[in-house]
């Protein structure tokens, strides 16, 4: 019986963490139509160092990419300060990709034109070794949940005119970024007051990746960045959620623990992916996340990330805590751009402070 379970929960999960980053590698966004008389942003190109990614035993980069998207006014009005969002992408891509996604400059210039309160814009990457970070803290990656809360944030208010409170920073994400900033939420209310999170992945407590002899095989061969390149997606997606779930440094060369092995479940290491599922643990968090100010959710009518999203909104009801649950027509990514544009920089226009704020 227990054998059963563990392959059913796997194969939930591994069709579901397929589903959605074929999706995210199948970009198809819907272009909300230009804004009369919008004003261009000002896009600068950073790098930032990431002291949590330090050590990483991956390897993956410690100074990392990041695009800043300053809005109209913050050239002109030099003593002027402004609130800051923070948007996380999703799995195979990185922030680059990301603006192609949502389709920014264009959305966030938009948004300002259609009355949405001028803000700064911050994309970090987090893409790794196997295709994404899954925000989390590992050894085998570094601590991803740190370095957007911390070494970003703290870069960004000591280079920028910023309002560095936390009522007037907001979190956003899409797919494993809005796995990132369900998690991220969680932990750090002392650094964000209002969040958004976009068709959430990987939120429900299942294991990975159906007992499959070849994909045992493949998975086993892998020895360097060149093996996992020529691997199949969804067995990539497989070595990234291992690497940030289930580190372990006694085990190179990857330095992860898949969770089957030799065709059979490994029950440790399923409970171990299993208590990094935010449906299981925010139970733990709810004092937490009393403190936003306000959180948003969202997911497409044609995306299976729907019900997961659905399970988080139900979660927070039940603890009496305040947000918005919104199903639209779309797929995992056909509408991202247009909900960019109006809906998240309006929900953080509404939400975040912008004067007097402490």
């Amino acid at each position: 019986m227990m054998m059963k379970t563990f392959r059913a929960l796997s194969m939930a999960l591994w069709l579901a963490i397929v589903a959605c980053s074929l999706a995210s590698a199948q970009v198809a966004t819907d272009t909300p139509p230009l804004v009369p008389g919008a004003k261009p942003v000002q896009v600068e190109h950073i790098k930032v160092h990431g002291t949590s990614l330090e050590g990483n035993l991956e390897g993956d980069a410690v100074d990392r990419d990041v695009i800043v998207f300053l809005p109209p006014s913050y050239a002109t009005s030099e003593t002027r300060r402004y609130p800051v969002v923070y948007a996380l992408h999703g799995y195979s891509i990185g922030a680059d990709q990301w603006t192609h996604e949502i389709q920014v400059p264009q959305t966030v210039e938009g948004a300002f034109a259609l009355g949405a309160q001028e803000m700064i814009v911050v994309l970090p990457d987090s893409k790794t070794l196997f295709g994404g970070s899954m925000y989390s803290s590992s050894v085998t990656t570094g601590d991803f949940e740190r370095f957007v809360a911390h070494d970003v944030v703290a870069y960004i208010d000591a280079h920028y005119r910023t309002i560095p409170v936390r009522s007037s920073r907001g979190l956003a994400g899409h797919s494993m970024g809005g796995y990132g900033a369900t998690r991220i939420s969680m932990k750090y209310p002392d650094v964000f007051g209002s969040v958004y999170i976009m068709s959430p992945c990987c939120l429900s407590p299942r294991a990975a990746g159906p007992a499959n002899p070849d994909f045992d095989k493949a998975l086993a061969a892998v020895k360097t960045s060149a093996d996992a390149a020529s691997l199949p997606f969804p067995l990539r997606t497989q070595l990234a959620s291992a690497a940030a779930w289930s580190p372990n440094p006694k085990n190179p060369p990857l330095y992860l623990d898949l969770p089957t092995k030799d065709g059979a479940p490994q029950p440790d290491v399923l409970a171990r992916w299993t208590a990094n599922s935010p449906l299981a643990f925010i139970d733990q968090y709810i004092g937490n996340l009393r403190q936003y100010r306000a959180i948003a959710i969202d997911a497409g009518d044609q995306d299976m990330t729907r019900i997961d999203a659905g399970k988080l909104h139900d979660a927070l009801d039940r603890y009496g805590i305040a947000n918005s649950f919104e199903i639209y027509h779309g797929t995992h990514t056909s509408a991202v751009a247009d909900r960019f544009q109006n809906h998240v920089l309006p929900f953080f226009s509404q939400n975040l402070c912008f004067k007097d704020c402490r």
